[in-house]
């Protein structure tokens, strides 16, 4: 069941009313069963895999618990790991790793015969196999106790609005939530509304419009015309933002009308001004969890500032390889952690630099980095989007030279993505002004009758010239498929 979909909310609304008049340890079963049927919605075999995923855990880390023998705790933890990453990369990257295995033996030589399997990838397999992992590491470092209700944890990894795209939440967080009795208040309901509409907007006539102009340039054969590839980067830039952010928002607001507090996931990403800043606001459960989970015991930086970069790479590689079974993703996550490496690098040359008193000159400097470094993710984001190392050099070469105007056989394409843009700038800039995420909620009467105005404008162009009409009915959230 879709976010977006009539099937998802009328099942919502029954929950929801259902789940207002229980007690809380009767609203968690409650939970439990319309997350394994919204779960099952899309195959019911994949609550099989998931059943073993929290049954694995439960048992590990309880197991865990009752030792304080280092080889019998680290049997335990390594058990539950190696069953998380045997599902994983068998459904995700199988096919991915015996095709490369294949290829290698064809360069030294060695005659092999390869048929891919066709493997059905379980959806949220990725997002719940890092909660489960985190789960257990936690537990193994003896920073949260294990529960001991089966259900509730359960329910911790299965939890329905942030199942399948994330949030990627922490037991520490999530858990005791789902332990205690949990109150529903107005402002809660309040924030909850803005953020599942807010969302909604961002999928439906935001990122669903934008992708009409991405797949147009993407899924064409070369050669490109460089003006159409540039607007094609931008526009999945906005795309994969508000695809996600979307779902981010959405799941956050289900769980806020609920009595639940999910993690913020995107905290005005575009607006970083280097690679640092820019993973601490993207996708912020990913990243952090690959600081805590890998960076961290690789070594971090506590080695050597050499050994601390090659650390750096692991971590990058392997979160562009968790995005897709594909060498564009290992090429992304090796692309974002350059950029991170020579950042280290050139900051403290940076800081030498004789410090702007001038507030004006200081903002202004500050702009320019933001939009420089806006630049190098839409480059990550055409390595991303491509769907061959042919096609990222094809596009690379286009923005070389051929820089014509652009012409459209859909006449309202470019002018749909012009508005639907400046929308969506001009709230990031507000909110990244006043650094508040829901200023929305706050602002002055006359200030929402005009941002109301220019949603609904928009939203009316959209429908009548962007073609609402032409999108799929189940057009997937892009993180889907990771």
């Amino acid at each position: 069941m879709l976010f977006t979909s009539t099937q998802f909310w009328f099942f919502f609304v029954i929950v929801y009313l259902t789940y207002l008049i229980l007690p809380y340890k009767l609203q968690n079963r409650l939970l439990l069963i319309a997350s394994c049927v919204f779960y099952g919605a899309w195959d019911w075999r994949f609550l099989i895999l998931m059943g073993i995923s929290t049954l694995t855990d439960f048992i590990c880390s309880l197991q865990m618990q009752t030792s304080d023998n280092s080889r019998y705790r680290k049997y335990f933890l390594w058990l539950s790991i190696s069953i998380h990453l045997l599902i994983l990369c068998f459904f995700k990257y199988f096919n991915f790793f015996a095709s490369g295995i294949h290829s290698l033996f064809n360069v030294l030589g060695i005659p092999t015969s390869h048929t891919a399997i066709h493997i059905i990838l379980p959806v949220g397999i990725s997002f719940y196999t890092f909660k489960g992992i985190s789960y257990t590491i936690d537990c193994y470092r003896k920073e949260i106790s294990p529960t001991r209700n089966l259900w509730d944890y359960a329910l911790f990894v299965s939890y329905f609005p942030q199942l399948v795209a994330g949030p990627i939440e922490r037991a520490a967080h999530l858990l005791p939530q789902i332990e205690n009795p949990r109150t529903i208040t107005r402002q809660k309901i309040s924030e909850g509304i803005y953020l599942i509409v807010s969302g909604l907007f961002q999928k439906i006539f935001i990122a669903d419009n934008l992708a009409l102009i991405v797949n147009t340039v993407f899924q064409s054969p070369s050669p490109y015309i460089g003006a159409r590839v540039l607007l094609a980067v931008y526009a999945f830039a906005l795309q994969i933002y508000c695809d996600f952010a979307g779902y981010s928002n959405i799941a956050r607001g289900l769980g806020k009308i609920m009595g639940f507090d999910i993690m913020l996931n995107f905290n005005l990403p575009y607006f970083s001004s280097n690679p640092s800043e820019f993973w601490k606001k993207w996708h912020i459960t990913l990243s952090s969890w690959l600081r805590d989970y890998l960076y961290i015991p690789l070594g971090g930086n506590r080695r050597g500032v050499l050994l601390s970069y090659r650390n750096i790479l692991i971590t990058m590689l392997l979160g562009g390889l968790w995005h897709g079974a594909g060498w564009t993703f290992l090429l992304w996550g090796a692309y974002h952690g350059i950029l991170i490496v020579l950042y280290k690098i050139i900051s403290p040359v940076i800081m030498e630099f004789p410090h702007i008193k001038n507030t004006f000159l200081l903002k202004c400097w500050k702009g320019i980095k933001i939009v420089f470094f806006f630049h190098l993710v839409c480059m990550g984001w055409l390595i991303f989007r491509a769907r061959s190392f042919g096609q990222i050099i094809d596009m690379l070469s286009s923005l070389g030279g051929n820089l014509q105007i652009i012409k459209f056989t859909q006449g309202s394409a470019f002018s749909l993505a012009f508005f639907l843009s400046l929308l969506v700038i001009m709230i990031q800039f507000l909110q990244f002004k006043y650094n508040d995420p829901l200023l929305l909620l706050n602002l002055r009467v006359r200030s929402k009758i005009l941002l109301l105005t220019m949603i609904i404008y928009c939203s009316a162009y959209a429908v009548i010239f962007g073609g609402i009409y032409q999108i799929s009915h189940d057009q997937k959230f892009i993180y889907f498929q990771f």
